[in-house]
């Protein structure tokens, strides 16, 4: 399975992810979608083909935005109705603000902005009015070294245009929000313990 044939449509994302997670599929997008108040605004980075709004959050929140750069994953949701927009933070400055929204949202995409993945917490928590959810992975499948488990995940880690060699482990995740310690309302490991999952005050 290529990385283009991956990324062609939500559906073939799906499976492969469904591939890696196994029965913690679901469970890690209910983990982060338990930390979005009822009826709050959400904008979510990176939201690939939108598995989070549409599985967890549709119903529950007021407003909805979902930024991603691939614009197969965009087509479709906006093809569902969904306010999805292109935007590839990577190449957008620092000092661009993102969309306003209660609560800002960005799952197993933040080691794409590695060495310097605070800066993209900073423009989220200036996006933000109420919190940041961050959920990334600490135990990368891209390193296993089980039989085509490591290549599944490589690929899953490029979202099309081109993958990042860096991940975050445990200790370094933790050492990047020691920043915002002052911010933090909660920090857990979502069932499987293959993410955490931080949550930062506004």
């Amino acid at each position: 399975m290529s990385t283009s044939v991956i990324y062609r449509s939500a559906r073939g994302y799906e499976l492969l992810m469904r591939l890696l997670y196994g029965r913690h599929y679901s469970a890690r997008m209910s983990a982060v979608a338990s930390q979005v108040p009822t009826g709050a605004s959400v904008l979510e980075l990176c939201c690939g083909p939108g598995t989070l709004y549409q599985r967890h959050l549709r119903g529950r929140t007021s407003e909805y935005v979902g930024l991603d750069v691939n614009e197969g994953f965009l087509a479709g949701l906006r093809h569902r109705g969904v306010d999805a927009r292109r935007l590839d933070l990577a190449s957008t400055s620092p000092a661009e603000p993102l969309p306003p929204a209660d609560v800002v949202i960005i799952q197993a995409s933040l080691y794409h902005f590695l060495p310097d993945a605070a800066v993209l917490v900073d423009r989220m928590l200036a996006a933000a009015r109420e919190r940041v959810i961050v959920s990334e992975p600490i135990r990368n499948l891209s390193t296993s070294g089980l039989p085509g488990v490591g290549l599944l995940g490589r690929r899953a880690a490029d979202p099309g245009v081109g993958g990042h060699g860096e991940r975050f482990t445990e200790a370094t995740l933790d050492e990047l929000m020691a920043r915002y310690s002052t911010r933090v309302q909660a920090a857990f490991l979502i069932p499987g313990g293959r993410e955490k999952v931080y949550v930062l005050a506004a």
